[in-house]
């Protein structure tokens, strides 16, 4: 029996998770849970689980749920949810929070020495030299839950020198906005962009896709999982979503990574490695799948991608400064604060006034964080005044 913590419970791919110990009763076990902001239902999931611990961020609502759980020990903040991140009784937790907030509960559940499901990208992308570090000092571990990176995990699992890798090929649906014309994409609305053609997602990484940052932040989290230099990772563009990613070598084999459209797949993976356990979801089927396709993208028309490759190859802060911009471009597009473009020229402009920093600590990486928020803050009021 694996027992789990998990962060961002309420979320989708924590509520995957949870379907997912519904399907393996016998195998996996919920001890902890924490979510954000939606006590309504993490109180139906406390109530049907009964973990030993459980925290959100929000004190009210942890206020709210003592009165209903009076047996249950509810935690609050940063400091609750990581405690629900290290209790001992967990041998894996998933990191399923989304954003910035994810990152200190991740890094003290490596630094206990976790085996951590990661599904939130951010929290590679802001610290991703510290968490290396961590990683070898600690003995904590990374299984991404991400598609892509869950599918460059198990081309790469009999291939672990990354001597033989030519490249690796993270391969993106292309959006929404894939065939629309680029003159047209100051009228994009927010119900527009919430139209994914083949995930389902939570609105941030969904904004993400549209403008394709998320391809460019995939990036940097590879670099960081695999050690693969930006230069040797490319992407490309497949409408289908069928092959999740790729690996080249170095004697030109290629070897993908094909499975249904269903996050639970990657989640199985993570949760079951360095097992493979029988799956009770659907298979692909070979014979009804479409025809595969394959483009290079477009970074005329989707800039974030080359954003996020200048900011990889800048290195130290530069990653940081850059998820915490879009971020909140994200939200200030969320918000009806700013039109869709925008997003992209808020994030070039942080980076283009951003001053290098090493990343060696947490207190560093929330420094960085915070200042390019303020920034990011007054270009998004500059643009609304």
């Amino acid at each position: 029996m694996k027992a789990l913590s998990i962060l961002g419970s309420t979320g989708s791919i924590g509520q995957s998770t949870l379907n997912l110990i519904d399907l393996y009763p016998e195998r996996l076990q919920v001890v902890g849970l924490a979510a954000g902001y939606n006590g309504q239902l993490l109180l139906e999931q406390a109530k049907k689980y009964r973990p030993l611990l459980v925290a959100v961020f929000d004190p009210k609502t942890a206020k709210k749920l003592r009165t209903h759980l009076p047996d249950l020990e509810i935690l609050e903040g940063t400091d609750g949810v990581s405690q629900v991140a290290t209790m001992p009784e967990a041998k894996t937790v998933v990191a399923a929070i989304s954003g910035f907030s994810g990152l200190v509960p991740t890094c003290k559940a490596l630094e206990t020495g976790k085996q951590v499901a990661l599904a939130n990208k951010e929290t590679l992308v802001a610290a991703g030299n510290f968490i290396q570090k961590i990683q070898a000092l600690k003995g904590g571990s990374i299984i991404p839950v991400d598609s892509e990176h869950n599918a460059l995990h198990q081309c790469l699992r009999g291939n672990p020198s990354k001597n033989e890798v030519k490249k690796l090929i993270l391969t993106a649906s292309g959006g929404p906005f894939l065939d629309r014309s680029m003159e047209s994409f100051s009228k994009i609305t927010k119900r527009e962009t919430m139209k994914h053609p083949t995930w389902k997602m939570g609105p941030k990484i969904t904004v993400d896709s549209a403008t394709m940052m998320n391809k460019g932040l995939e990036v940097i989290e590879a670099h960081h999982l695999f050690g693969i230099e930006p230069d040797h990772i490319a992407i490309a563009v497949h409408p289908q979503s069928v092959i999740h990613s790729m690996v080249e070598f170095i004697d030109g084999s290629v070897i993908a990574q094909m499975g249904i459209t269903d996050m639970r797949s990657a989640l199985l993976y993570a949760l079951s490695f360095p097992e493979r356990w029988q799956t009770r979801l659907p298979s692909v089927d070979l014979f009804s799948l479409p025809r595969l396709e394959f483009r290079k993208p477009n970074l005329t028309k989707f800039p974030c991608i080359r954003l996020a490759y200048e900011a990889l190859r800048e290195g130290k802060s530069f990653p940081t400064a850059l998820n915490a911009a879009n971020e909140v471009a994200v939200e200030a597009f969320l918000s009806n604060k700013i039109s869709f473009t925008k997003i992209f020229k808020i994030s070039a402009q942080v980076l283009e006034s951003h001053r290098s920093q090493s990343i060696d600590t947490v207190e560093t990486v929330l420094e960085v964080d915070h200042d390019s928020r303020d920034k990011a803050w007054t270009i998004v009021r500059s643009f609304t005044a």
